[in-house]
């Protein structure tokens, strides 16, 4: 199969782009395994990359190092590949408490989580791209290299759903619980199925839609996928192949093969523990993996199922575990941004983990198996990848020493140079003012003259105080950190670039990736206070945040010169030399970046929008003769929306019926106003 990634932009490569784009297609062509694009913030580094995407033709994962700048670059893909498949690959957690015991204090914590439909949803459609096409682009987090299931199970075991092809109805229904899918007599949300008269309707998890199949005489009589909301009829199919519910799968054969294994292994750690000594730990694991074995049996799954990962995927101790980078077809490219962040990262998920597991094994309340539900080691991770480029504005060591080429981009394609950083003593502040007060007066004189403001600060704690304070002096402000869920975080700061807030207060997530052209000003309080938020790295990374702006100015609130202003003050100086020179002798008048203000949530939203289009053409009718009726039906949706937790799609119905009720009341407001008219 051709692999065929085209760039879809208004624009063309400029500045240090075109130079850029050659060098890096240039090495990864010559097969150079490692190397690293080296663009200040705001030259289009995601631009550039996409343009290596279209020459390359490959696979392409592109890892992010929060959720937040995944999404970002997640909507930027999509609309620099419309053609082509970008998915957003992330953890599912909203909340996630780890199984973890503290021996000091001899207390158990219980794995407890939160899990987002929606990305859910997303994950799946992730994976089921991958196996069935080739011009895929994946933008994840660092959740790509934690255990996922084996890529071979999960394709292997489907269903082959084929018009006029013979089939047992009850055959099927077993078939579409083996697939983990549950069913249900009410509303289908994803991943449950339900029987209505001679047809089976089924809510895969990677789509918002359900597939209706009509049965007559043992035969399939049509295939219809079918709108969630409407009801009303999108497609008709001849072919449709329906994938697990869950990514941790495997068939009967090896289900009662692995659950024997487990039962040898718990044997070995009763006896284990009983030479040792520990009676307690002994009965433990016993009561936990019986219970777990006699679930998995039944109903074939069971909560922590992947702390069995290893005996279903066949694998032997201490083998890496299966993970998205399995998913992938053959050869890909893969794009680590902001890696000054995302390889530190990478490189110490095993460790944190392998404590923990090591706690639990010791203590009885985890089989040794436990141990292999991990993320991927460094080394294991770079030998799966293939070919690397790094990108960032200050690459670390590791980029830099295996790097064979190293491509700069410090011109900017707007001409927009870096910021000018101002020092403000907050000794000499106090005198006066605190440096708040003076950050306030600052941020007062940007808004007037319709700019937006970041603030970053040491705490999350101090950045929710701060935006508080900020709220009673009159100033729209709102505070973001790591606390804040996935998609709040996003519609947070769209609504901020929109004008809805005018400063945003923050930690260290104000310093990588975000795009955000309408910031004009940054306050970087206590500056000085050296530590990973005030390293140079942390400074350079923050001060970008203003360079995609023509006014954009930093103030760093500061008694002393740290060697990290220093070196963030001297960089910043020696990126301006050169983009000055280069305006001057192309004749370049800088101007802001205008950025279109999307977020991977809006496209969440947009296809439930064209649903409510299609609702006020398709049943206008029912509408009028029915209109209370309809309506709380979708009230029953709203709320069952909120049961599950998944609050974006209550509130998408929420605006719906705000919609309905309006459209039913117009009428009657109507008739008032004529009542009222013939009355006088």
């Amino acid at each position: 199969m051709k692999v065929n990634f085209k760039v879809f932009s208004e624009y063309k490569p400029a500045g240090d782009q075109e130079a850029a784009i050659t060098s890096l297609v240039k090495g990864v062509k010559s097969g150079e395994r490692h190397q690293t694009l080296l663009g200040v913030t705001g030259s289009g580094k995601t631009f550039t990359v996409a343009n290596v995407i279209s020459q390359i033709n490959k696979p392409t994962l592109v890892i992010a190092h929060n959720k937040t700048l995944a999404a970002q670059l997640a909507q930027e893909y999509k609309e620099f590949f419309p053609e082509n498949a970008v998915h957003y690959f992330v953890s599912y957690y909203d909340y996630y408490q780890p199984e973890a015991y503290v021996s000091v204090s001899d207390t158990y914590i219980e794995k407890e989580a939160s899990i987002n439909v929606e990305v859910e949803r997303l994950r799946h459609a992730t994976t089921q791209s991958l196996l069935t096409r080739k011009d895929v682009i994946v933008v994840a987090t660092v959740s790509c290299i934690y255990g996922l299931g084996n890529p071979k199970e999960y394709e292997n075991i489907h269903l082959k759903i084929q018009k006029n092809a013979k089939i047992i109805q009850a055959n099927f229904i077993r078939d579409l619980v083996r697939l983990y899918f549950e069913r249900t007599n009410v509303d289908l949300t994803p991943g449950k199925f339900r029987v209505v008269g001679g047809a089976i309707e089924i809510m895969p998890v990677n789509e918002k839609c359900v597939y209706r199949i009509q049965i007559e005489n043992g035969i399939i009589f049509s295939i219809q996928k079918i709108d969630g909301i409407s009801q009303s009829i999108l497609e008709e199919k001849d072919l449709y192949f329906l994938f697990p519910a869950k990514h941790f799968v495997t068939n009967l054969e090896k289900k009662e093969k692995a659950l024997k294994k487990i039962e040898v292994d718990l044997e070995r750690q009763l006896k284990k523990f009983e030479k040792e000594g520990k009676p307690l730990e002994a009965e433990r694991i016993k009561r936990r993996t019986k219970y777990d074995i006699a679930l998995m049996r039944e109903v074939g799954y069971v909560s922590g199922i992947e702390n069995y990962s290893r005996y279903f995927d066949e694998r032997k101790e201490g083998e890496p575990p299966y993970t998205l980078l399995d998913y992938f077809p053959g050869e890909f490219l893969t794009i680590i941004d902001e890696s000054h962040v995302a390889v530190p990262q990478i490189g110490g998920m095993y460790a944190g983990d392998r404590s923990r597991k090591n706690t639990l094994v010791e203590f009885g309340f985890r089989l040794p198996s436990a141990k292999d539900n991990r993320p991927l080691t460094f080394e294991e991770f770079d030998s799966k990848i293939g070919q690397v480029i790094y990108t960032s504005a200050t690459p670390g060591k590791y980029e830099i020493e295996n790097s064979t080429n190293v491509a700069e981009q410090i011109i900017r394609p707007t001409g927009l140079i870096d910021p000018e950083i101002v020092i403000k003593s907050i000794q000499e502040t106090k005198k006066q003012k605190s440096q708040v007060q003076d950050f306030i007066e600052e941020a007062e004189k940007t808004i007037k003259g319709g700019g937006r403001v970041l603030a970053t600060t040491l705490t999350k704690r101090m950045a929710e105080d701060l935006a508080e304070y900020l709220e009673e002096k009159g100033i729209k402000s709102v505070y973001i950190h790591s606390d804040i869920g996935t998609v709040e975080r996003i519609d947070i700061i769209t609504d901020f670039r929109k004008g809805k807030y005018d400063v945003l207060v923050g930690v260290n997530l104000l310093r990588e990736g975000l795009d955000m052209p309408e910031v004009e000003l940054i306050g970087i309080l206590d500056a000085d206070k050296e530590g990973f938020l005030r390293s140079s790295t942390a400074l350079i990374q923050t001060i970008g945040r203003a360079a995609r702006n023509v006014k954009g100015r930093v103030l760093l609130y500061a008694d002393k010169i740290t060697g990290s202003i220093q070196k963030a003050i001297e960089e910043t100086d020696r990126r301006r030399k050169i983009q000055l020179a280069y305006n001057k002798k192309h004749g370049i008048t800088p101007k802001t970046i205008q950025k279109k203000i999307t977020s991977i949530s809006d496209q969440m939203k947009s296809e439930h929008q064209k649903t409510v289009e299609q609702l006020l053409l398709i049943d206008a009718d029912f509408l009028r003769k029915n209109p209370k009726r309809f309506i709380n039906e979708k009230k029953k949706k709203m709320d069952a929306s909120v049961k599950i937790l998944d609050f974006e799609t209550a509130a998408i119905l929420r605006d719906e019926i705000r919609e309905l009720e309006r459209i039913v009341n117009e009428p009657n407001k109507n008739k008032k106003r004529n009542d009222k008219k013939r009355s006088k």
